[in-house]
């Protein structure tokens, strides 16, 4: 895997990123060059003919990220990869159709736009097949042994199993060991495996290294070139996420990350600040519709004020629209939203799915208080809770909460100490590995779950 700012990316999705780029830029500039034969070199270079491409390969992009076409977790076919292929230069082509109908001096124009997409369609459909082959060749296939048994060890061997595009190919584990674990056991099915199917690097998951451990062994396998590395990092990369249960005080102090920098700092508030004013301009003029459409739902005041912890503990008042009834924690006191929960209003479930409700956090942002992107803010009663019952729960109050974070667009809404933690696990992924890009990734993340109303509730 490849980290860019801060973010781990299989080998083998950016080959597939970028390839079809190539290949969608290839379509287009073959359909310009074909309709306007000699004339095609004018209109690409002084008719803005190659920006249009650039347009037209990152609408395809976008496409393809819509339909999860770089997300094989959610492909469950061959069949279901092809349909859903298919249907991105059939989006394309209505996209067209209409700005060709508004305004037809955006596009190539002579049909070398539909020619584009004719080639395209045919050669997406060749370069998915011929990257099914190309993948499967030795070069692109890191082979590794896993070192360890119990849980944890199985997670990793699960985690690479089911992420193929990390290019990963487990070719034993030390749960295969038959007999006692004794260290000159683990160390001889080690040693085979190495030596007959060429591994290329050892994955340590050992819940108890004192005695099971083969340390010279592994110190030799890694003075012949065989890459060692510890479990711990791989299921961050796999998962998104850093687990709790084997986390140690010393393993954040003196492992990577967990670092701001001054400038990072100014920066990131900088973003915060130009995308909430931008979020509080366009949202305007749904203002008085929303407050309206409260008024006559229910009875009760339009915007809630709600407690919540912010960094370094202190408290403030988030503000949001309100979309429950006005007595709704009268007589059980503070609890979580659960599904089809009947405290919520009629158009406080359709404000809640389309995340409208949370408008006016955009003002929290502006003063401060939160930032865009971070951990989500808890009320106070359950972060006194939940410190108890979840171990590290408070790093997550080292930095600003945001009105979306990592958690929200890896995970589904949470209602128990479980989603809690499962959430915290996110939130520790996203403090250790901050960055402008990271922030990014996830702003653009958020306008896929909102639109898809993932993870709403």
């Amino acid at each position: 895997m490849i980290r860019l700012f801060n973010v781990y990316y299989p080998v083998r999705t950016l080959i597939l990123l970028i390839g079809e780029a190539l290949i969608v830029w290839t379509s287009f500039l073959l359909g310009a060059i074909y309709c306007f034969r000699q004339d095609s070199y004018l209109v690409l270079n002084y008719e803005g003919g190659y920006v249009k491409i650039l347009i037209f390969t990152l609408l395809v992009l976008l496409c393809s990220h819509w339909f999860d076409l770089y997300d094989t977790a959610r492909l469950n076919s061959r069949g279901e990869l092809y349909f859903r292929l298919l249907m991105v230069p059939g989006l394309l082509a209505f996209l067209l159709a209409g700005v060709s109908f508004i305004r037809p001096d955006f596009l190539l124009g002579n049909g070398s736009s539909a020619v584009g997409l004719v080639i395209l369609t045919v050669a997406l459909v060749g370069w998915r097949t011929g990257f099914t082959w190309l993948i499967q060749l030795p070069i692109l296939i890191e082979r590794v042994y896993v070192l360890g048994t119990g849980a944890r060890a199985q997670r990793l061997v699960l985690g690479l199993r089911q992420n193929p595009e990390i290019g990963v190919e487990i070719v034993s584990w030390t749960g295969k060991v038959e007999g006692a674990l004794t260290r000159e056991a683990v160390a001889t099915h080690l040693l085979e495996v190495v030596n007959r199917q060429k591994v290329h690097r050892v994955i340590v998951a050992m819940p108890d290294r004192r005695n099971t451990i083969p340390m010279q062994e592994l110190l030799d396998l890694r003075m012949q070139g065989v890459k060692i590395e510890e479990a711990t990092s791989w299921l961050e990369r796999i998962s998104g996420k850093i687990e709790v249960e084997n986390l140690y005080p010393s393993w954040m102090v003196f492992g990577e990350g967990f670092r701001r920098s001054s400038l990072f700092r100014i920066v990131r508030r900088v973003v915060s600040i130009f995308i909430s004013l931008v979020g509080l301009i366009l949202a305007l003029p749904l203002l008085p519709l929303i407050m309206l459409a409260i008024r006559l739902d229910s009875q009760g005041p339009v915007l809630y004020r709600q407690t919540r912890v912010g960094k370094n503990g202190r408290t403030f008042h988030v503000v949001k629209f309100r979309t429950m009834r006005t007595d709704a924690e009268a007589l059980s006191g503070p609890q979580w939203a659960g599904n089809n929960d009947p405290r919520v209003t009629r158009i406080g479930r359709f404000l809640r799915s389309s995340r409208l409700d949370e408008i006016p956090q955009l003002w929290c942002v502006l003063r401060g208080d939160m930032a865009f992107v971070g951990p989500r803010p808890e009320r106070p009663e359950f972060v006194e809770w939940l410190s108890r019952e979840i171990p590290y729960y408070n790093v997550r109050h080292m930095v600003r909460p945001g009105l979306t974070g990592w958690a929200q667009v890896k995970y589904k809404y949470g209602s128990t100490v479980e989603d809690a933690r499962e959430k915290l696990q996110y939130d520790l992924f996203y403090i250790k590995n901050a960055s402008i890009g990271l922030d990014l990734l996830i702003m653009f993340q958020t306008i896929k779950t909102v639109l898809l109303k993932r993870g709403a509730q």
